[in-house]
């Protein structure tokens, strides 16, 4: 048994990380090609972050929170800035790509390796259909809105139809009005009517989901040049329309519309986690573009940074104007941005809006379709994945094989599908990787002495020795003092197994704080990774049990492939048999 658990926690050291991708690519020519700076670096990060979740979820968060949704950004940042600091002083001490899955290999060892890369193919692949259906409606919209609107079985996913039209049927069958539907459920209703049909199929698909995922996949096959260009482009576009929102905005703010600020307490706003921190993920995925940056010790650490400062600064200033432009309460719409301005009569500045939006969605999906085949790439050089998905085509050097699965895995289930119910898997799967990357420093510091010198970013090291358990105890405090009653619900036993299974996650929390609070006072654990590591595991517990459990069954699945697969081909495996 103990040999077993050998095998599945062996690590791989910095060094040897360093000489496989020398080794692998970089010696023999087959690498990939190092030509991004800091400002792409900085545009990338920003392209990931500023996209669906400030043109849409943005809405509804504040529509729960009120303006005081703009201190949950800042919350979010905060726990996505210690994060970052994680992140950049393992980017900067293994440059090569892989993002976390690198770093748990360095850290924790090659089991849990697998299972952070086999999450964060979850991550891109759900998110990246997400997008690109989100894509697909702003697109439609503006087609509608400029009288080019496509026939509505051909921008529909073939479930949303189905279970649209049935919907429809039942509530016309109870004599109610098809013009006092849904427009939703009128949509999917002609949809389904107006599709040709093969036998007993309907031909319903959504084509520009399709059509975009097609494209932004070539760009990233054909190489990093264009894929950075593109990127920039867009950046700069969005970026500009994002100011002129605020400037135009910020002159019909009506501060009565401030007040109460948190209408609905700590908990409203809490209510928002999830979708705030959707429109956070993203600045993880420069750490996948390591192998291509001219300098990745010098500017990966200050992109993340820069670029996690730069949105939360829009995202706290889009928030407050947003929610003085309109009472909160009209805010729970899926394009807020566009819908404000159209509140106040300015319906040429929600048109701009609205094709930003189009501008802003297509350049995450590019980032994001950029950093999945580093992941796939990276787990096929450790041999838990087969030799294909690390192949670079000779003229792109890119990983072409890898880019083509992506754009496969991406395209057909945003053609046919509806995914809204698993989008939260993308903030938890996410949230799971934050948290074994703060993990991973922890390790590494505990065995500094051990491993390769860094030479790059380091964590500043704080002793949380008593600075941690004041802030447990001040939290609980807090908590006592402002939201007794809540506390005292949380604990009781009504309700049985019906009620208490809901609370697991945050159980599993509170034990978490508790051992890791033992743990930094005996061992002086870095205070910076450990408030990483929690404040993000608390907002993986806001997520539910539903998420929990999909995501768990998730991770199920990439054991059975692991144990079947990855386990029996594993290349640090195989060279530790030789050498015994």
């Amino acid at each position: 048994m103990s040999n077993t658990l050998r095998k599945l926690t062996r690590r791989k050291s910095i060094t040897d990380l360093q000489a496989d991708y020398d080794r692998d690519g970089h010696i023999q020519g087959t690498g990939l090609v190092r030509t991004l700076r800091l400002k792409d670096l900085v545009s990338f990060g920003i392209a990931a972050i500023i996209g669906a979740g400030i043109f849409g979820t943005i809405g509804n968060a504040s529509a729960a929170g009120g303006p005081g949704v703009a201190l949950l950004f800042i919350f979010t940042a905060i726990a996505c800035g210690f994060s970052a600091l994680c992140y950049a002083q393992f980017a900067s001490s293994i440059p090569v790509s892989g993002s976390a899955y690198t770093y748990a290999y360095a850290s924790f060892g090659e089991l849990v390796a697998w299972i952070i890369g086999w999450d964060l193919l979850m991550e891109y692949a759900i998110g990246n259909i997400a997008v690109a259906i989100s894509w697909s409606d702003y697109f439609t919209a503006v087609l509608r809105g400029v009288g080019l609107g496509m026939p509505e079985y051909l921008t529909m996913d073939y479930l949303s139809a189905t279970r649209g039209y049935e919907a429809a049927q039942g509530m016309l069958a109870k004599g109610q009005a098809f013009a006092t539907l849904p427009a939703g459920m009128q949509q999917a209703y002609t949809a389904w009517q107006q599709a040709p049909a093969l036998g007993s199929v309907r031909l319903v698909a959504d084509l520009p989901a399709l059509g975009i995922t097609v494209l932004i996949t070539y760009l990233v096959y054909i190489g990093i040049r264009e894929s950075k260009r593109t990127a920039n482009l867009l950046v700069l576009l969005k970026l500009v329309v994002l100011l002129l929102v605020i400037a135009v905005g910020a002159f019909y703010v009506d501060t009565d519309n401030w007040t109460p600020f948190a209408p609905n307490g700590f908990t409203g706003i809490l209510k928002g986690v999830s979708a705030v921190f959707f429109a956070y993920i993203g600045f993880d995925a420069i750490s996948t573009t390591a192998e291509e940056c001219e300098n990745p010790q010098r500017d990966l650490p200050r992109a993340m940074v820069f670029s996690l400062i730069i949105c939360t600064v829009l995202y706290v200033v889009l928030a407050l104007v947003l929610t003085g432009m309109v009472p909160y309460g009209e805010l729970a719409v899926g394009d807020p941005l566009a819908f404000v301005f159209s509140r106040v009569n300015l319906d040429f500045i929600a048109g701009i809006v609205a094709v930003s939006a189009i501008i802003a969605m297509a350049s995450v999906l590019l980032v994001f379709q950029y950093g999945q085949p580093r992941i796939w790439m990276s787990m096929s050089r450790d041999g838990l994945l087969p030799g294909a998905f690390s192949r670079i085509h000779p003229k792109h050097k890119t990983p072409y094989f890898a880019t083509i699965v992506t754009g496969v895995v991406v395209a057909v289930p945003a053609l046919f599908m509806n995914l809204t119910e698993v989008t939260d898997l993308t903030s938890i799967g996410t949230l799971f990787a934050f948290v074994l990357v703060c993990g991973g420093i922890l390790v590494l510091d505990q065995r500094q002495a051990a491993s390769a010198p860094n030479r790059g970013f380091r964590v500043p090291y704080i002793n949380g020795k008593f600075t941690l358990p004041m802030v447990v105890f001040a939290a609980a405090a807090l908590l006592f003092i402002y939201n007794g009653q809540a506390v005292a619900s949380f604990f009781s036993t009504e309700g049985g197994w019906t009620v208490f299974r809901h609370k697991l996650p945050l159980y599993g929390f509170l034990l978490v704080v508790a051992v890791m609070t033992v743990l930094t006072f005996t061992r002086n654990l870095s205070l910076i990774p450990v408030l990483g590591l929690l404040t993000n595991l608390y907002l993986m517990s806001e997520l539910g049990i539903t998420n929990w459990s999909r995501f768990l069954a998730w991770l199920a699945l990439g054991l059975v492939i692991y144990f079947a697969y990855g386990y029996r081909n594993s290349k640090l495996r195989k060279s530790t048999s030789v050498e015994a």
